[in-house]
């Protein structure tokens, strides 16, 4: 019994000596680290870390909430460069991690992000040696389109910080953040100039691109606290010359000149320094943004927000974005997977009734070449065309990757524009071979390839395939 004892005693020993909670990765000793759970949007629960910095304070401090940019289930870590170097300027951070339910590349809501957002600002408002009337938002890329929102929905929100911010409808900063990549890597011409947005356009009618008409503007209107706006001047993600003006305009529109705005030599889109015109994130900060976020932050909780002030190097834009408006009835994306089942039918149909009838036995009428050409090279546009345009889109942003390029074209372009080239002239000899006397099965076959060989050219047109 004794022995039992002592080991509980020693147990109970290790367990007193434990710190209250684990600090995160990357949160040097002369900071201090406690965890939190809150209630975000729809009731989810989310976890965060509170950095402050381990001296006391002889006043309660002033507090700001990161705000991720976008990705499912964001982890805090993500940025804790951010929270170190903030809480090392007299704040208090809280961190959290991002939600993944409700959430996704095909859905997501402001207004429930906004929710979580503000969720994490009541429980830092709550917390030990933190002034509940100096807690504001900091919020990165798609956090500036979401720490604006919830500003302007609560009076507990003392001030907004945003970092790479767009004022642009998300669907059209895309656009031009694929298009900047691809111009950025040499590519000129109907890619890049038609298929790329219209893609985009169809992307969003079907609904598989989230908040694509998302009026930042009316809400920037809204918006009552002070706004520190920070640009880096290398930024590929964001219009940075473009964005700025438009956020200055909202904020004047809705009477609040109190915005701060300030772009950094060598930066990136997440104002980190950059070697290469911000393809490549480094992870230090730029230089005296983190001293920028405290004084600034010490200036609004004051009453002292500057007003209308704007500094810093002109930012770099190579390219002006275009507007990306909805689509009409005859390109939406109904019509558009009208099409494509029809040239599915239409190619694939013409050789799957030949193969059919030849297992079976049956005579056919020969088959001409201009014939297999409309069917082989009307299916490899088709499809050749969305796959390389799917890919495009994934992997564009800040510097794509089109592959070998031929006078400013892809290589895998100009091969499809031929195949498309080839699949109109094929189907003008094909509808001369049509007018020939023929079996009826054999015209109703050919009728149908010739269908499909006549809708494939606006289709090519539509996306740039007939085009330079």
């Amino acid at each position: 019994m004794k022995r039992i004892f002592a080991v509980l005693v020693a147990a109970l020993v290790l367990l007193t000596a434990l710190p209250a909670a684990a600090a995160p990765p990357g949160v040097p000793d002369d900071l201090t680290v406690s965890e939190v759970s809150f209630q975000g949007g729809r009731n989810l629960t989310l976890h965060g870390s509170v950095i402050s910095p381990a001296a006391p304070a002889k006043s309660p401090r002033a507090g700001v909430v990161l705000v991720h940019g976008a990705g499912t289930g964001t982890p805090r870590e993500k940025l804790m460069p951010e929270a170190v170097a903030f809480a090392r300027q007299g704040l208090s951070v809280l961190v959290f991690d991002k939600r993944s339910t409700d959430y996704s590349l095909f859905y997501r809501s402001y207004a429930l992000l906004a929710d979580d957002a503000l969720g994490a600002v009541e429980t830092l408002r709550k917390q030990p040696g933190v002034d509940p009337g100096k807690v504001g938002l900091w919020g990165l890329s798609e956090g500036g389109w979401v720490a604006p929102l919830a500003a302007s929905r609560s009076k507990d929100v003392s001030f907004v910080i945003v970092v790479g911010a767009n004022a642009l409808r998300p669907l059209r900063q895309q656009a031009w953040a694929v298009a900047a990549g691809l111009r950025k890597a040499g590519v000129g011409g109907s890619l890049v100039d038609r298929a790329e947005p219209n893609l985009y356009r169809v992307i969003a009618d079907g609904g598989m691109f989230p908040e694509p008409y998302y009026d930042s503007e009316a809400v920037l209107a809204r918006v009552r606290q002070p706004v520190l706006g920070l640009w880096g001047v290398h930024d590929l993600l964001t219009p940075p010359r473009e964005t700025p003006p438009l956020f200055a305009a909202a904020l004047e529109r809705g009477g609040n000149r109190r915005y701060t705005f300030r772009f950094f030599a060598g930066a990136d889109h997440a104002a980190h320094l950059t070697p290469d015109g911000g393809v490549t994130r480094l992870p230090e900060l730029a230089p005296g943004y983190a001293e920028l976020v405290g004084s600034w932050v010490g200036q609004a909780t004051t009453g002292r927000a500057p007003e209308a002030r704007i500094s810093g190097p002109a930012p770099e834009q190579a390219d002006d974005s275009v507007g990306v408006p909805p689509t009409a009835w005859w390109e939406s994306a109904g019509v558009q997977l009208a099409a494509l089942v029809l040239f599915l039918v239409a190619f694939c149909g013409y050789p799957v009734v030949a193969l059919a009838r030849r297992i079976r036995g049956r005579s056919l009428a020969p088959s001409s070449r201009a014939a297999r050409l409309v069917s082989a090279g009307g299916l490899a546009s088709v499809l050749g065309g969305f796959g390389y345009l799917f890919y495009v889109v994934m992997t564009g942003g800040k510097l794509s990757a089109p592959g070998p390029l031929v006078a400013d074209r892809p290589l895998v372009w100009l091969v499809l524009q031929a195949l498309a080239v080839a699949t109109v002239v094929a189907t003008v000899l094909a509808g001369l071979r049509w007018r020939r006397p023929a079996p009826r099965g054999e015209r109703v076959r050919l009728g149908l390839l010739l269908a499909g060989g006549v809708a494939f050219v606006p289709w090519a047109l539509y996306w740039g395939l007939l085009v330079p």
